[in-house]
């Protein structure tokens, strides 16, 4: 059988609810940059998934994806039928599928890398010069030189931390935490598909955005947990809405509420289009997607991309080279800046 090797962080199936044809407008982040191309060939990567040596083949990730987009195909084809609300089994597949989008895509294994990149920073920084030797013994079990030592140092408390690569056997380990960990706050809330008719959705690399509350502080993120509502658009006509879960809470059993109980329809506005775009387009990471006709429901002002989505707060430290924490044993003190 032939390896795949073109693979899809965006699904073609997905992208083809924004498409004419076979073609997708792609929109560069701060727009500045805009083309179509295929859909085969926007929101790919050659061998993103890729893991070698595996038993069932180096793709064999990729394939596994591809039974659940087509289960996530099936249920996106009911919905556009008219079938709403969704059956309880369908719904929670429809719910990990959007979790998993969550997880699944470049900017996640950036997120990886940088986190990496800043803890090994911090650790060898807060070290000291002299303490890169046991960093690396303790770490990863060699012994290096005084030059390779100097190196390491140079490199490692540099701006950003040390260039690290995550695998995509540990992305994809990830992955999976992440979007069973998610399940709960895309399924325990109310959904609300959003039917539209002369207006039209766009959608991005990350297409899941989160909507914080009224009273958010934006000096501070918001999360799954914390969000009032999440956005995912299905289609460019079709907008899924996940309210706050807040309303419900001590009165309904979330059961209930994954079970669809309470999920409803309505008839899109044009306010409501601007609020889905507008957080579509402000959740993005690089790159917006959105049917040849729709660039007019395109936000006016865009971003800058956004290649790393989660940062560590504070500003970055600076090292001196003497170690901040003295030995055990000795009398712990800061060293001077």
């Amino acid at each position: 059988m032939s390896t795949a090797k073109r693979h899809h962080t965006v699904p073609q199936f997905y992208l083809r609810g924004f498409a004419a044809g076979e073609q997708v407008t792609t929109v560069a982040l701060p727009g500045d940059r805009r083309f179509t191309q295929s859909v085969r060939k926007a929101g790919s990567e050659t061998n993103f998934y890729t893991i070698p040596n595996a038993v069932d083949g180096p793709d064999v990730f990729e394939k596994s994806l591809s039974e659940i987009e087509g289960e996530a195909a099936r249920i996106f084809e009911l919905v556009e039928g008219g079938v709403w609300p969704l059956s309880e089994e369908d719904r929670g597949t429809l719910a990990f599928f959007i979790a998993l989008q969550v997880a699944r895509g470049p900017d996640q294994r950036r997120n990886m890398e940088h986190i990496a990149a800043q803890m090994t920073r911090l650790e060898i920084g807060h070290g000291g010069r002299e303490g890169v030797k046991g960093w690396a013994k303790r770490k990863r079990g060699v012994d290096i030189t005084d030059e390779l030592a100097e190196a390491l140092w140079e490199q490692a408390t540099q701006p950003g931390g040390p260039p690290i690569r995550v695998t995509a056997y540990a992305h994809i380990q990830q992955m999976l935490e992440l979007a069973t960990e998610l399940l709960k706050y895309t399924s325990g809330r109310p959904w609300t598909l959003i039917r539209f008719d002369r207006r039209s959705l766009i959608t991005s690399d990350t297409p899941v955005s989160l909507v914080a509350h009224a009273d958010h502080d934006p000096s501070y993120g918001v999360g799954f947990m914390t969000a009032w509502g999440i956005t995912f658009p299905l289609t460019r006509k079709l907008g899924l809405l996940m309210s706050d879960p807040s309303v419900w809470e001590g009165a309904v059993a979330v059961e209930r509420v994954r079970a669809g109980e309470f999920d409803r329809a309505e008839d899109g506005t044009t306010k409501m289009e601007k609020f889905f775009n507008i957080h579509t387009a402000t959740g993005a990471s690089q790159w917006l997607y959105h049917h040849p006709d729709d660039e007019k429901f395109v936000p006016a002002e865009l971003p800058e991309p956004t290649p790393v989505t989660i940062r560590m707060s504070g500003g970055e430290e600076q090292f001196s080279g003497a170690p901040t924490f003295a030995p055990r044993g000795a009398t712990a003190k800061r060293a001077r800046p």
